[in-house]
């Protein structure tokens, strides 16, 4: 009984849009609705509501659906509605720049077409500004942190800036996805021009409006031009991205390679410094020789304990030496294979059979001193 209570309930709960309104004159009121109200006041059906895409542009029934990732509005010929609009954190672009951009305070191009071309035109160009602006947050943190690492005097690498850099790219990478998104949508709009045509909802409502489209005024066009003008902006932000995202991916190859270059100078130094230890101790077996208190004749000498002192630092910088000289002829770049006196032979005669059939062409065609000899 419990469960089947339950499932009444949640049957009869059914979903409520607030929901804010926008008219011609920019004047704003919101409200609450429930989805089968406002789907019936709308003329449209329910699955028309459900937004399914993050970022979707479609038609019915003289209603443009639209959806910009959190956005959710739907466009009629005298208003403009904004779905679930305390959600988003749109309050300042909603009420302080939207109603006078709808009213024709701002700077938009469509003000003197009907009102469904504003409301596009402004949906629009807030959703490039939001891309626009975080390519701009990313891009100088990118550009600084790169400068930090390609710096060639660099020994070691940070992982602190390594973990930025690596989630500026992660950012980048959203972004892209983002602006592929919205080009789809806006590209498959203006590959059907029937999409078009219904997207002017004016021109299907008022009969002088549909007059002067005949006449030459043609909206469809105008949609067209205004649909195409933000689908380059937002090339030229996918442009932008992937030239940064190219930038990183060099950058990194420049950073492995310097980190490469001090990694193989610290292993050389390394290498030349076992050396000499070895040197010292091959030669340091003549001190153990010696201190080892065997009688002999030479510890009554004074001299001697210089002489077998120059002998092990003498001998000890010779061996150093002598392996510096092999360990430099091993690391040295090969050289070009030698060319056989065969080839030599065959390429100076190609050469000179060149030169001669030049010098040929030459006489050939210069003219001769001799005036007669040019006359004939």
């Amino acid at each position: 009984k419990i469960t089947d209570a339950s499932q009444t309930a949640l049957a009869s709960v059914v979903p409520v849009f607030a929901v804010v309104k926008f008219d011609k004159e920019g004047n704003v009121t919101s409200f609450e609705r429930k989805k089968t109200e406002l789907y019936q006041e709308l003329n449209l059906q329910a699955r028309d509501l459900r937004f399914q895409h993050l970022t979707s542009i479609s038609t019915r029934n003289n209603r443009i659906i639209l959806r910009m990732e959190f956005l959710k509005a739907v466009i009629t010929p005298e208003c403009l509605l904004i779905l679930d609009y305390r959600n988003v954190n749109l309050d300042h672009w909603l009420f302080r720049e939207l109603a006078p951009q709808l009213a024709g305070d701002g700077q938009l191009v469509t003000y003197s077409l009907p009102f469904e071309f504003r409301a596009i035109e402004a949906i629009l160009q807030h959703r490039v500004s939001t891309l626009q602006a975080r390519l701009h947050e990313v891009q100088p943190q990118v550009f600084e942190t790169l400068e930090s690492l390609v710096n060639p005097k660099m020994l070691s690498v940070e992982r602190s800036k390594l973990h930025v850099l690596l989630q500026n790219s992660k950012n980048l990478s959203e972004l892209e996805t983002d602006i592929k998104v919205f080009k789809e949508s806006l590209l498959k709009i203006l590959d059907e021009d029937e999409l078009i045509e219904e997207m002017c909802l004016t021109k299907w409502t008022d009969p002088q409006v549909f007059e002067e489209s005949s006449l030459g005024i043609d909206h469809a066009e105008e949609m067209e031009l205004l649909l195409e003008n933000y689908y380059r902006q937002a090339e030229d932000l996918a442009n932008k991205a992937r030239e940064l995202k190219v930038l990183i991916d060099d950058s990194e190859s420049v950073i492995f390679i310097n980190l490469d270059s001090h990694r193989n100078i610290m292993m050389r130094l390394n290498l030349q410094l076992t050396m000499g230890t070895f040197s010292l101790s091959l030669f340091g077996l003549v001190g153990v020789a010696f201190g080892m208190n065997l009688e002999s004749s030479f510890e009554e000498d004074p001299r001697v304990f210089w002489l077998v002192t120059g002998i092990m630092f003498l001998g000890s910088g010779l061996i150093w030496r002598r392996l510096l000289s092999f360990l430099g002829r091993h690391l040295e770049a090969p050289s070009p294979p030698p060319i056989p006196p065969v080839l030599k032979r065959s390429y100076l005669n190609s050469l000179r059979g060149v030169d001669l059939k030049s010098g040929l062409r030459q006489e050939t065609f210069a003219p001769s001193r001799n005036p007669l000899m040019n006359q004939k």
